[in-house]
């Protein structure tokens, strides 16, 4: 990618991070002027009524930019070591299984805190994208993406049901896990930012180390092992980081689907196959969508809101028919 096009794309990634922070911050039940808002920032002093509301607002917006930026890095990561463009924690039933674990947790353990919430959900989604990719590669053909999503739906709804049994019985789990289960960063605090930030740098940086082998592997599982790559070992870690990714965000947010599959396929379109370009910006895009998503949804659903994993499916069933419609489904 030219030298140029890569300067214009970190300015307007700037530029558009810039306008979704400040988007978060003035819109919602109550508006708050862009220019008072930059003033709210800038003087920390000011106790007025739209200063409490702006900062109120500041850890939901945070924690928006990086749910974003985890589930866009999450999904170019499952998209690359799978070579499959419709690859995504909600489509492959990461998400449910994470799901299922949390409210397990809820109902037998006791579970109500961020950190451990953060545990089931890693343990549930680990699980469930071993038991996918292991059923999608039953067969002649091995992993093909259409079987990876009949495996990952399969199982969703296996999942699902199950969350269900166990939490209709219990009201008390039923109220604490009904808004969950939708998806939202409305819940975000100081607090449990701070518990997931080390998994988010963890899964991160494990990504952009496997990144230059990801590569290679683009070219072919031969071919890389030509080079030197060790494609067993970094599939693992590949998926171990984007699990990592995708399981802290949902034990916080809960599922919030297609920010995974939308943005690195479009970023791909945008940046070419270069991994090294396509892991920052997909972290930038899942970044603004989401946050962008959260804002929308408080738009459409004022004086109350609507929840950003309802948003964020509205545009991403759309994008998900259309790629697997498309004749070079079967591999990147």
């Amino acid at each position: 990618m030219k030298q140029s096009k890569i300067i214009l794309l970190v300015i307007d990634s700037f530029i558009g991070i810039g306008l979704c922070v400040l988007a978060s911050l003035a819109f919602g039940a109550r508006h708050v002027n862009f220019s008072e808002v930059i003033d709210i920032l800038i003087h920390k002093e000011n106790t007025s009524f739209n200063a409490v509301i702006v900062n109120e607002r500041i850890p939901r917006t945070v924690f928006s930019i990086m749910a974003g930026a985890a589930l866009g890095v999450s999904g170019s990561l499952m998209q690359a070591i799978t070579r499959n463009p419709i690859a995504d924690p909600s489509i492959l039933g990461v998400n449910t299984g994470a799901s299922l674990f949390v409210v397990s947790g809820i109902a037998f353990f006791g579970i109500n805190t961020a950190n451990q919430y953060i545990w089931f959900a890693l343990a549930g989604a680990a699980l469930t994208a071993i038991f996918v990719y292991g059923i999608g590669s039953l067969g002649h053909g091995g992993a093909t993406p259409i079987k990876l999503a009949l495996a990952g739906a399969a199982t969703s709804a296996a999942l699902s049901s199950l969350v269900s049994a166990i939490m209709l019985p219990r009201t008390d789990v039923m109220n604490t896990f009904r808004f969950w289960q939708v998806g939202s960063v409305s819940g975000a605090t100081w607090e449990g930012i701070i518990s997931v930030t080390p998994f988010l740098l963890v899964g991160i940086i494990l990504g952009i180390l496997v990144t230059p082998a990801l590569n290679a592997m683009a070219l072919g599982d031969d071919v890389a092992t030509g080079l030197g790559v060790r494609t067993g070992l970094i599939r693992i870690i590949g998926a171990f980081a984007g699990v990592i990714l995708c399981g802290a965000i949902t034990a916080l947010a809960g599922p919030i689907g297609f920010v995974g599959l939308m943005i690195p396929h479009t970023m791909r379109l945008i940046c070419g196959p270069n991994m090294r370009f396509i892991l920052p910006m997909s972290a930038v895009g899942g970044a603004i969508l989401l946050t962008i998503s959260d804002v929308i949804g408080r738009l459409i659903g004022r004086p109350g809101e609507l929840e950003a994993g309802i948003i964020t499916a509205f545009f991403g069933a759309p994008i998900l028919i259309i790629i697997a419609r498309k004749a070079k489904v079967r591999s990147l």
